[in-house]
């Protein structure tokens, strides 16, 4: 939506439903994905959606093609796909949760940044590339290590992406949120997780123990907030910035 606000045609793919049985989290679904459609077309802007895996290269290949066909050209570039599972520590997490982990929030962002690069570089004009790390890409937490190893390796992917593409003009960076207002953080699971001396924790109990995250006294940050950022790696005003992590995290990198 901010993209699109501010003139971009969008390619937006999402799987729009759950990769295991053992995820808690709710999932996206198609109703989202078309809504988003509705959104970006009530601000007279195009829009081709797909549901797509990320998982699946062929997929996201084929989506990103046809899109690029439709709408002529690509210059941006979201990796923002991700989910989050397990809670255990790294010696009792599951192979299942690491494996779905690892592919979705590494893997994934991979094959979505290299089914892009033959466009970006075929349309001669240079580029941007945003990936979706965190806070978690650069320091860790306990309970959710197959996360922070992703994360970390988004950073590593950002990094190389950006030294390896930067001759043509294509920059690469990474923004790195704290929790964020979503259901992917704001579910019974997390509010468990940070308040387990509590049997029913709700948002504002959370909120208490969130706080504690971060330098301002605020317990989470608004998707609007990571969307500004990302809005700004996308613009000319950030012609020259690549390879960089970009916190949005309320000062919690100096906790």
């Amino acid at each position: 939506m901010r993209l699109a606000e501010e003139g971009a045609d969008i390619i937006a793919i999402d799987v729009c439903k759950r990769i295991s049985s053992t995820e808690e989290i709710p999932a996206s679904t198609p109703d989202d994905l078309a809504e988003t459609a509705d959104l970006v077309k009530a601000l007279n802007r195009r829009i081709v959606t797909a549901e797509v895996d990320v998982r699946d290269f062929d997929a996201v290949k084929s989506a990103v093609d046809s899109g690029v066909e439709q709408l002529g050209r690509l210059d941006i570039v979201v990796a923002n796909a991700g989910i989050g599972n397990g809670g255990q520590t790294l010696d009792l997490t599951s192979q299942d949760d690491w494996d779905d982990m690892i592919d979705v929030n590494l893997s994934g962002v991979w094959k979505s940044v290299k089914a892009a690069v033959p466009h970006l570089l075929a349309g001669g004009q240079g580029g941007s590339i945003i990936l979706t790390s965190s806070v978690g890409g650069l320091k860790p937490y306990a309970h959710t290590g197959h996360y922070i190893a992703a994360k970390h390796g988004v950073i590593g992917l950002m990094r190389t992406f950006a030294v390896e593409l930067g001759q043509h003009f294509i920059r690469v960076n990474a923004v790195c949120p704290t929790n964020v207002n979503t259901p992917l953080f704001m579910n019974e699971g997390t509010m468990k997780l940070f308040r387990p001396d509590l049997e029913n924790p709700g948002p504002d109990d959370m909120a208490v123990a969130a706080q504690f995250m971060h330098v301002l006294p605020i317990g989470w940050v608004e998707p609007v907030d990571v969307s500004n950022a990302v809005l700004f790696l996308a613009s000319d005003e950030s012609r020259y910035v690549t390879g960089l992590p970009v916190t949005v995290d309320a000062g919690s990198m100096l906790k």
